[in-house]
C-alpha cells in the first residue's frame, strides 16, 4: 500500500498532520469496528495497514491521476465501499478471501456466485483467474504483468477468518 492509497482508506487528502491523520484513523476505526460491522475484522485490517504507512507522515498527499477534474462531485469514500463490496461477499459459501494492500483479491467457487460479485463491484482478472476489487482511480501500468506472488511480498497478504457462527450455520444448513 503507498501513501496515496493509504491516504483514501482514512479518507484524508491535501496538507496534512499528525493530529489529522490520528483523528482520521480514530473515526475509521470507530466506524469500521468489528462489533458494528460483519466485515470489519478485515476493515481493521486495512484501516491499521494505512495508519502504519501514514503515522510518521505530514504533509501534502500526493495527488492521483484522475486529480485533475473536480473529484469532489463524484469522489467515492473508498474505506466505505471496500466495505460494503466485502459485507456483500463475505458471507458467500466457498469464497477464497485475500486483502493485498488496498485490493481485495477473490477466488475458489466464484462461478456459482458471480453475479453477487459482479454486483458487489468487483472486476475479474483473467490472467490471475481471480476477481478484484481496487480504488477507482487506480490506472493499471503493469496490465497485469505481476504475479500474484509478487503482489503478496511487495504489498503483504492476509486472509480475513470467516466468522465461526456463518461456518456452523452453513455446515448445518
Amino acid at each position: 500500500m503507498n501513501i496515496k492509497d493509504a491516504a483514501k482508506l482514512l479518507g484524508i487528502k491535501g496538507t496534512v498532520t499528525q493530529e489529522d491523520i490520528k483523528k482520521a484513523y480514530r473515526q475509521a476505526a470507530q466506524q469500521f469496528h468489528p462489533d458494528r460491522n460483519p466485515a470489519g475484522a478485515e476493515m481493521m485490517k486495512m484501516i491499521n495497514a494505512a495508519y502504519d504507512i501514514l503515522k510518521d507522515f505530514s504533509g501534502e498527499i500526493p495527488c492521483s491521476d484522475s486529480d485533475n477534474s473536480n473529484t469532489d462531485t463524484n469522489e467515492e469514500n473508498y474505506s466505505e465501499a471496500v466495505n460494503e463490496a466485502l459485507n456483500k461477499i463475505i458471507h458467500l459459501d466457498g469464497l477464497d478471501i485475500e486483502i493485498c494492500g488496498a485490493w481485495v483479491w477473490v477466488s475458489g467457487e466464484t462461478r456459482k456466485h458471480k453475479d453477487a460479485i459482479k454486483e458487489a463491484n468487483f472486476k475479474y482478472a483473467s490472467k490471475k483467474k481471480r476477481w478484484y476489487f481496487r480504488p477507482s482511480d487506480w490506472k493499471s501500468r503493469s496490465r497485469g504483468s505481476h504475479s500474484m506472488e509478487d503482489i503478496r511480498s511487495k504489498y503483504g497478504s492476509t486472509t480475513p477468518a470467516r466468522k465461526r457462527k456463518q461456518q456452523l450455520e452453513e455446515r448445518f444448513a
